[in-house]
């Protein structure tokens, strides 16, 4: 790109950003640039870096965490080169492992002073540096090469000479900061007004980038920043009111990293973040990880996560911690931290373990989002205990599936009702989401496998809504109420209730119908357990020793039936996992489904099957 051009893309941006959201002027980013801080001034200055250093004298888990990322850098010395190999449409993995590569080994030299690991950085940042692009046309591609190239260029600045320093230099304004400002500049470029992930990814992967450069080259960083921070609102207006990740459990992780890295690189390098720290939400988003955990460590997986999504350390949440003062997520991640390794950032953002040990978090809690999500459990801290998640939102969320009141549930160890989660990226029309669109074919993405009802055999509608009504709790139990009216086509009302029952033993699922004429319905729960059904309304699953009864309550003509979840390629095959339906014959317009989920609890106490009450008076 021509200076000229580039010039012309700079005036058209500042024009259009005259003045940036949330308080900032273009004039006074522009005044913060003047004035970086000096290399490395990228989330982790010398001076931080001293002090974790002393601290390490005295404290095991900063040592446990610190011998880690030293182990994990001698193992990526021997690692083979990079090479720009696309996996379908995306250089996303070859970013990803570049990212890694120079955090770890750039933090184990500054942390040890062994050149072998700076030197091993360099060489792979040389080699990215040489790719004949970053791959623009999927732009995440470019933005996390952005970010893992600036991080090695400003950590390691002063240990590269000139040439090399250059050659970096060079190859991160080519093929970073140079394919950033064309997509700022072009009203087409669709993530710079999203309000999902790569919002978060894209700017703040090329405003890391930047920063990086602002002193030597600051006509990126005068033109860069500005854009970011008036278009990340967009993204972080999604954690609004109480820290719900409408993308689900996985995107959580990525969209909340990416927002913690554009952040911290902000306050590190000019001071201030421009006031996108004070978006409501972000106080709050620690908990919403943490709340819909399950006593199995399973999260409560809607949207695209893989399956079997496990709670994993999350180092975002230390930044989070330290950023909004919140110990108790501090105590949560370092219990993790015990069992399961660190990675780089659970350094750069640590935080000690307080003294206060574990918050007390509620039992019950509604999560109010664009995605609801309601959770109930009987107990913290017991891996037998019982706990029931459920979902609202709309069908056309990104990476949504036809899921709305889906459900999944925990008792004995086990997660009995489960979320397949996500397909192969690259089946062949999976972002395909409009209505009749290829995405719904696919069985882990439509209502087929999920745990919702079904309507004459079929499922939702792609444009489906629904809306959680009302919550409540007491010591006996919780509930919550979800109207799935407007995710079905033919009919007038569908309410469902999920709740936990008897002291909180027990769950219940019922589901309210008001048809615009008969059809066959069908409640439906996927599970990996053992199905023995035991009479037409009595069913019997086991799981690694365990049992669940299930049984139907109502109506008196719904009969149990299993189907397999099986698929055959290209999809995801689902091997042994099963479908137990309560299927009702056609017939009545107003029908009430209730089922009743029974673990058997060690000791021998079971409740009795509840009487059938309408929703409205629960």
């Amino acid at each position: 790109m021509n200076h000229g051009v580039c010039r012309s893309l700079i005036l058209a941006v500042i024009v259009c950003l005259s003045t940036v959201s949330f308080g900032a002027s273009v004039e006074e980013i522009h005044t913060a640039l003047r004035d970086p801080a000096p290399h490395p001034r990228l989330l982790l200055s010398n001076a931080e870096l001293a002090e974790l250093k002393a601290r390490a004298g005295d404290d095991e888990a900063l040592q446990r965490i610190a011998s880690q990322i030293i182990s994990e850098a001698d193992e990526t010395l021997n690692a083979p080169p990079l090479k720009h190999i696309l996996k379908g449409p995306r250089l996303l993995t070859v970013s990803r492992n570049c990212l890694r590569r120079v955090y770890t080994l750039a933090l184990a030299w500054r942390w040890t002073g062994n050149d072998a690991y700076a030197n091993a950085a360099i060489a792979n940042l040389q080699t990215v540096c040489a790719f004949p692009d970053w791959n623009p046309s999927h732009f995440l591609d470019t933005a996390e090469m952005s970010h893992a190239v600036a991080i090695g260029y400003d950590w390691l600045y002063d240990y590269m000479d000139e040439g090399t320093r250059n050659t970096i230099r060079e190859g991160l304004i080519r093929h970073g900061m140079e394919p950033g400002l064309a997509a700022y500049a072009n009203e087409k470029t669709w993530w710079v007004k999203s309000e999902f992930n790569w919002n978060q990814v894209c700017n703040s992967g090329l405003l890391i980038g930047a920063l990086a450069l602002v002193e030597s080259d600051p006509t990126y960083a005068n033109t860069i920043l500005p854009a970011a921070v008036a278009s990340l609102p967009k993204s972080l207006a999604s954690y609004n009111p109480d820290g719900v990740w409408s993308e689900g459990p996985a995107y959580w992780s990525y969209a909340t990293r990416y927002t913690a890295y554009g952040l911290a690189a902000m306050e590190s390098a000019l001071g201030t973040s421009f006031g996108l720290s004070d978006m409501p939400g972000l106080a709050k988003t620690a908990y919403f990880p943490m709340l819909t955990t399950g006593p199995t460590g399973l999260y409560l997986n809607f949207a695209d996560s893989k399956q079997n999504s496990t709670r994993k350390p999350l180092p975002t949440l230390f930044w989070l911690a330290r950023t909004y003062n919140l110990p108790g997520v501090a105590y949560g991640e370092h219990q993790l931290l015990k069992e399961q390794p660190a990675s780089p950032h659970h350094l750069i953002w640590y935080v000690p373990a307080p003294v206060g040990g574990a918050e007390a978090l509620p039992l019950d809690r509604y999560l109010e989002s664009t995605v609801p999500v309601s959770v109930s459990r009987s107990a913290w801290n017991d891996e037998n205990a019982l706990f029931l998640g459920i979902k609202g939102g709309y069908n056309q969320v990104n990476h949504g599936h036809l899921d709305l009141g889906n459900f999944e549930l925990d008792a004995l160890g086990n997660r009995w009702a489960r979320d397949l989660g996500s397909d192969d990226y690259n089946l062949p029309g999976y972002w395909d989401r409009k209505k009749g669109g290829k995405r719904w074919n696919y069985f882990r993405l439509n209502s087929l496998s999920h745990n919702v009802p079904l309507i004459d055999g079929n499922g939702q509608d792609p444009n489906g809504k629904a809306t959680i009504l009302r919550t409540g709790s007491d010591d006996d139990g919780a509930f919550t109420i979800v109207d799935l009216s407007k995710a079905y086509e033919g009919a007038k009302q569908v309410i469902r209730g999920a709740g936990l029952i008897g002291g909180r033993r027990a769950a219940l699922i019922q589901d309210e119908f008001e048809l615009e004429e008969g059809a066959a319905l069908s409640w439906a729960m996927t599970t990996d357990a053992e199905i023995t059904i035991e009479s037409p309304h009595h069913a019997i699953l086991s799981q690694n020793g365990k049992t669940l009864h299930v049984d139907i309550v109502s109506p008196a003509t719904a009969q149990w039936a299993v189907a397999s979840a099986e698929q055959q390629e290209p999809e995801h095959g689902n091997q042994g996992v099963k479908r137990l339906l309560a299927q009702v014959p056609a017939g009545a317009t107003k029908v009430t489904v209730s089922i009743c989920l029974r673990p058997e609890w060690p000791d021998g106490g079971a409740i009795p099957l509840p009487e059938v009450a309408p929703l409205a008076s629960w």
